[in-house]
């Protein structure tokens, strides 16, 4: 960041703490107001709803039984697709066990890759979404670069409101990470004569390997 950047940067803080009456950052956590505020009722299995939901979105959902499964279902969607058997995989995958045939990798996905693998902090029903936290292990080249962008999304990550992504969040104990993603499905545009196209600014594919755990 150049210096210009920092000192703007630094007035617009200094700016917010005079108007809240500090004199520097927060010292003590920060504290929910209490109560919730209005949450769409909706009936049925939240895993079900958040199936149903992605599946609007042009997201596709292959179920299995345990993570030991994640490796040939992968190997099965690459060989589908088709792409190169090449994965750019997160670093919170790496003990899954992984087919002959594969080229593994970990680490920020690059402009080459195909496919990314990659874990899931929690998974939304009310109106479908799988949320990503950056990270070390969970670059977010992951979720955007690659063409395609297979999911692992655990029944126990799923939750019924978005309200309750961000308890879930403060419950961990993990600081707030630099980035949240929300991605509710393929990348799309309609700007082109209002066509849809998939993969216009990020995957053409999302594709959910959803585990009863």
């Amino acid at each position: 960041m150049s210096a210009d950047r920092s000192d703007g940067r630094e007035q617009v803080l200094a700016q917010i703490r005079q108007s809240l009456g500090r004199s520097g950052p927060a010292t003590t956590p920060i504290v929910p107001l209490p109560g919730t505020g209005p949450r769409p009722a909706f009936e049925g299995d939240v895993v079900e709803r958040f199936v149903a939901k992605m599946l609007e979105k042009s997201a596709t959902v292959e179920r299995l039984a345990s993570l030991a499964e994640v490796g040939a279902a992968v190997a099965r969607f690459v060989a589908a697709v088709p792409a190169a058997p090449r994965l750019r995989v997160s670093g919170a995958l790496s003990g899954i066990a992984w087919p002959p045939g594969l080229d593994v990798l970990h680490g920020a996905a690059r402009r080459e890759d195909e496919t990314s693998v990659t874990p899931c902090f929690a998974a939304v029903a009310e109106s479908g979404g799988i949320v990503t936290l950056s990270g070390p292990d969970t670059p977010s080249t992951l979720n955007f670069v690659p063409d395609n962008h297979l999911v692992v999304v655990q029944f126990s990550q799923v939750l019924p409101h978005f309200e309750d992504l961000w308890a879930r969040l403060r419950a961990s104990g993990r600081p707030m990470p630099r980035t949240v993603n929300i991605i509710s499905g393929p990348s799309r545009t309609a700007d082109i004569e209002q066509t849809i196209q998939l993969g216009a600014h990020g995957p053409r594919r999302l594709h959910i390997l959803l585990i009863a755990d």
